[in-house]
């Protein structure tokens, strides 16, 4: 659709934007040090959320979001395996409409790009977007798996592999959400949801990307929770009388650690995944400014659960982690010091003391039912809906 066009339809367009495992602090406009100049911008035009909860978990929080039901009445009361029971079939039910299916019906455009993850990976495809109520796909089946060479990477109902030696899976999200809006009938409204894998483990991100964050967090945990906590009373985030919560039991105190470089290395990449995510909707932004749909579309940004406290388990091994590269190199698995985490090579996490700093100020992580699992950042963006610039929702 070209600059200027109209189309007679004034339903506004809805763009859902989801990232997975991304602390409540993780990003600008929420206290971070992270650089997230477009979701920051949304933040500034929009409406911030400061009690907006997932289920912890990110299969029930996407459950719920594409059905607007509790998880259990979809089936997926925890994750996408069969554990018996009605609540826990890991796979969405045929009880549930999904937003897409609705608003298909009413004659929405419906699109994803990114993770889909409600249903168990197996031959059956009939729970794969395009069956429930998408007109376009492209994406991952399952939850978490390398940036550069992605499990269960599909087009429409089929399994592709990777396109091209410099492949990154946060930008080939981005590259297929921009040609959906580019392809889509300029006259109908859309709904795309933009369903983003970072910065979820495996820690990787381009050299470059790193380079930018490499010096930031050699400080350590302890003086960026704080400096995170005093930006959100600054900016009316947190009431002055909310206490930072305590180091997280058997976190040292930075000045106690040893390979700090090593530590500070591992939330820098996280922090480069973050930020590629934000440059890839600065992308989609600007696709909506060139075809004048900015002001009449609804964006809305959050997060599937809070950071994510988990180490590199030997069991994650067969269900998501390549043994080799797609050059022939060994995957080298662990949260180690002898591995710097970020190339194709590593497959890492950031553990639990940057996750405790991911979600200042609060307690836990991802799985529990605490603030630090449940509070995720919420954006609204609407201009021709929404009267607030820049405020805050404290319902």
């Amino acid at each position: 659709m070209s600059r200027g066009e109209r189309r007679k339809d004034k339903r506004p367009n809805l763009v859902l934007i989801l990232a997975d495992d991304l602390g409540f602090s993780d990003i600008g406009c929420y206290g971070s040090e992270i650089d997230t100049p477009n979701l920051d911008r949304l933040a500034a035009q929009g409406l911030r959320f400061t009690q907006f909860y997932s289920c912890g978990r990110c299969c029930p929080s996407r459950a719920s979001i594409l059905t607007g039901l509790y998880p259990h009445q979809t089936g997926i009361g925890y994750m996408n395996g069969n554990h018996g029971m009605p609540g826990y079939t890991g796979d969405l039910n045929d009880r549930c409409v999904t937003i897409a299916e609705a608003l298909r019906a009413a004659g929405y455009q419906t699109w994803i790009s990114g993770k889909w993850h409600v249903t168990p990976v197996n031959p059956l495809r009939h729970n794969w977007p395009l069956q429930r109520g998408f007109d376009r796909f492209y994406g991952t089946i399952h939850g978490a798996g390398s940036y550069y060479d992605p499990v269960t990477l599909a087009h429409g109902n089929e399994y592709i592999q990777t396109e091209g030696p410099d492949f990154y899976y946060t930008e080939a999200i981005t590259d297929n959400a921009c040609r959906f809006l580019k392809e889509g009938k300029s006259e109908d409204p859309f709904f795309l949801y933009l369903s983003y894998t970072a910065p979820h483990w495996p820690l990787h991100a381009r050299p470059e990307d790193i380079a930018r964050c490499r010096d930031r967090y050699l400080s350590g945990w302890d003086d960026l929770r704080k400096r995170r906590y005093q930006r959100q009373v600054e900016i009316g985030l947190l009431e002055p009388g909310w206490p930072l919560s305590t180091r997280e039991r058997g976190v040292p105190a930075w000045e106690e650690v040893k390979d700090r470089e090593w530590q500070a290395l591992r939330m820098a990449v996280y922090a480069a995944q973050v930020e590629s995510m934000d440059r890839g909707i600065g992308r989609v932004i600007s696709c909506l400014e060139d075809s004048a749909r900015l002001n009449d579309t609804l964006i809305l940004f959050a997060s599937d659960n809070g950071g994510c406290a988990e180490e590199m388990n030997p069991r994650l091994r067969g269900m998501h982690v390549p043994e080799k590269t797609r050059q022939g190199l060994p995957v080298r698995f662990g949260n180690d010091p002898s591995i710097l985490p970020g190339p194709e090579d590593t497959y890492a996490s950031y553990g639990v003391p940057w996750a405790n700093l991911s979600n200042t100020p609060f307690r836990l992580f991802k799985q529990y039912a605490h603030e630090g699992g449940i509070a995720s950042p919420l954006i609204a963006h609407w201009p021709s809906g929404i009267a607030s610039r820049g405020g805050l929702c404290r319902q």
